[in-house]
């Protein structure tokens, strides 16, 4: 569903991705790991084109997301890939439940009842439908993180990308977190997630991909990344994890 054919990217003089050559298959889960600065972020913004690429291509069923397209056309490209940030991003002026129905209404034209009705499901599936007229500002981060969620949910998308979904919320918020992605990935949701949560890519990801200075450095079931790591940096980042 997602490939990467040698993706470079720069910030300036400062070399972001270096020869990124990869794939997601649908219904597949990858978890992207590595320690601060190592490119998972930029990688991951990189599928829906929030950061434009130097060179290389990167294809979404099919369809290189780089190539020159009108912004009809890459906002439509957008709504079929599910974003989650880290800082939520919701609106503050807009209840839970007006946060979910904003884009299928507005960009897809579903019918303000049917975005509704399917925003209340959305929102019982995340475990907040009592919740709904509530304001970003009276829900908690975990709370408002599960909103963002449902948003992306609500467009229906085939693949969802998450940008360390919890590491804005305070520890016993991340549970709530992981549980509805951990549903999703039951579920069999073609998924991306960045995240420094170590117990959650064991338990989740087909697949774990280790990052470092830009450059995929090891990928590979979970059993074989975190039981026996073959690159020297993988090993040391493991190390260094376990021993906190």
């Amino acid at each position: 569903m997602i490939r990467f054919q040698d993706v470079n990217k720069w910030f300036g003089d400062y070399r972001a991705l270096v020869d990124i050559n990869a794939n997601v298959d649908r219904g597949e889960v990858v978890v992207v790991c590595g320690p601060s600065g190592s490119g998972k972020s930029t990688l991951i913004r990189t599928v829906n084109r929030l950061e434009e690429i130097r060179s290389g291509a990167i294809l979404f069923e099919g369809r290189n997301v780089h190539a020159k397209m009108s912004g009809a056309e890459l906002n439509k490209l957008r709504s079929r890939i599910g974003f989650v940030f880290q800082s939520f991003n919701l609106f503050p002026h807009l209840s839970a439940l007006d946060n979910i129905i904003l884009s299928p209404h507005r960009v897809n034209g579903l019918g303000r009842a049917a975005a509704r009705d399917r925003a209340m499901a959305l929102l019982d599936r995340v475990g907040l439908a009592n919740r709904a007229h509530s304001f970003p500002a009276q829900l908690s981060g975990g709370q408002q993180q599960r909103v963002a969620i449902a948003r992306a949910l609500a467009m229906e998308p085939p693949a969802m990308l998450f940008d360390e979904p919890t590491s804005a919320l305070d520890p016993e918020m991340v549970g709530e977190v992981l549980a509805v992605i951990r549903g999703l990935a039951q579920d069999g949701m073609t998924m991306m997630c960045v995240t420094h949560e170590m117990s959650f890519a064991r338990d989740v990801a087909d697949r774990v991909w280790f990052m470092d200075a830009g450059r995929i450095l090891e990928t590979g079931t979970p059993d074989a990344f975190f039981g026996a790591p073959q690159h020297p940096r993988a090993q040391r980042f493991l190390s260094d994890l376990r021993s906190r």
